[in-house]
């Protein structure tokens, strides 16, 4: 998947990381922005995960959104 597409696109793509990660608000989302970094540190605040499972947990949605190309 190209984050930089999503980056891009954030309004767009914003729709399919809350359908996965459920508990972020449009706050949330807007601090998020795209960057995947921020997604990453998101995931480990908000579902208390660690670090390498927050990373497992994108790579899983990057490999189900490998296509993505926005409208």
């Amino acid at each position: 998947m190209n984050w930089t597409l999503a980056e891009n696109n954030w309004l767009q793509f914003k729709g399919r990381i809350r359908a996965r990660w459920i508990k972020f608000d449009e706050d949330q989302l807007a601090i998020i922005g795209g960057k995947r970094p921020e997604l990453l540190k998101s995931i480990q605040a908000i579902y208390g995960i660690s670090r390498s499972d927050a990373e497992r947990e994108i790579r899983a949605f990057e490999a189900r959104h490998k296509d993505y190309r926005p409208k």
